[in-house]
């Protein structure tokens, strides 16, 4: 295999400077006065050998990389993180800009070295979804006036850009629909977390339960479980309370395991158990019976979430924007009471 061409070899083989074909290939030619005839060579070189800059090497020399860091808590395992990172990247190459992933594990000592890894590389922006613990290293990030987008939970104590879901009222309306169905025990399974967006639809879920005078279940899973111990965390908890009708899963990964938990117990849906979950997926569609979700608009999300993230890096826009999107309540088949 041919060694990749650098910028140097390309000056060794035409005899010219390095910073000549630097400047010709970063489009200032004429500003520097290189004639015609030389910048039409270099050019014609550089397409003849399909010659591509190093865009991370390139930051490092000039301070903008176009490359935007998509920092998600995984985006092999989240449906939700794995559509929005296809829609921005679609956005982000039509503006010349690149994205490069990682998974933070929701560790926030794995998120403080990345941030400390890619901001030493001269990364443009960062889009995040935050563990909690990070905002000092947030803040240094703001604190240099690198542009940041926080998605999916937020960081109160911050001045930040942020773009997520209207996740209380949204989780109250689902838990109202359980109600108006005739299901008077109605749990509700999340995982054992402060950050924003899982608080919100706890309290969701409190406030519609608190206004009908119906007992509360709550069962919170370790993330760091694994999903089979996690399955069976759930099992055990519906096992244990009988009297629970219905359930509602705070994440879409939650409400796997939860099938496979009610699957497990033998429990038919929605004649002995309705199911809703947060956040959709193509499992939940063609289900059988079909889930009853609270969908999150991804692409108008994704749309925001790149909109502000390109407009902090072309326009220099320092304005701190909040945007809230309404979810939309899905009903399907595992969600209406049985009639005989």
């Amino acid at each position: 295999m041919s060694k990749k061409l650098s910028i140097r070899d390309i000056g060794k083989e035409l005899g010219i400077s390095i910073t000549t074909v630097s400047f010709i290939l970063n489009g200032k030619a004429r500003e520097k006065r290189i004639s015609e005839a030389l910048t039409e060579k270099v050019l014609k070189f550089v397409e003849e050998v399909n010659f591509k800059p190093n865009m991370m090497a390139q930051g490092l020399r000039t301070g903008k990389s176009k490359i935007i860091c998509l920092m998600v808590e995984d985006i092999s395992n989240n449906l939700l993180f794995a559509q929005v990172a296809r829609l921005i990247e679609e956005e982000a190459h039509s503006k010349g800009y690149r994205i490069i992933y990682c998974s933070t594990d929701n560790k926030t000592e794995k998120a403080i070295e990345l941030i400390r890894l890619f901001r030493d590389r001269s990364i443009d922006g960062y889009i995040i979804t935050p563990p909690e613990g990070i905002e000092n290293e947030i803040q240094s990030l703001i604190n240099e006036e690198i542009p940041v987008v926080l998605i999916d939970r937020n960081l109160p104590k911050l001045k930040c850009n942020y773009v997520g879901i209207e996740n209380l009222n949204s989780t109250s309306q689902a838990i109202n629909h359980l109600i108006s169905n005739g299901f008077k025990n109605i749990a509700f399974v999340t995982i054992n977390s402060d950050q924003t967006q899982m608080a919100d639809r706890l309290a969701g879920y409190e406030k519609a339960i608190a206004d009908s005078g119906i007992k509360s279940f709550v069962k919170k899973l370790n993330f760091y479980y694994t999903p089979e111990n996690n399955v069976s965390e759930i099992a055990s908890f519906l096992s244990t309370n009988k009297e629970i009708d219905a359930v509602f899963f705070s994440t879409n990964y939650i409400g796997v395991w939860g099938l496979q938990a009610i699957k497990s117990l033998k429990l038919n849906i929605p004649a002995d158990i309705a199911v809703v979950s947060f956040d959709d997926q193509d499992l939940f569609k063609f289900y059988s019976p079909s889930i009853t979700v609270v969908a999150q608009p991804v692409p108008e999300l994704s749309t925001h979430i790149i909109r502000l993230m390109l407009n902090a890096l072309q326009e220099k826009d320092t304005d701190i924007h909040e945007i809230i999107l309404p979810a939309q309540l899905i009903i399907r088949e595992s969600s209406t009471k049985t009639v005989y």
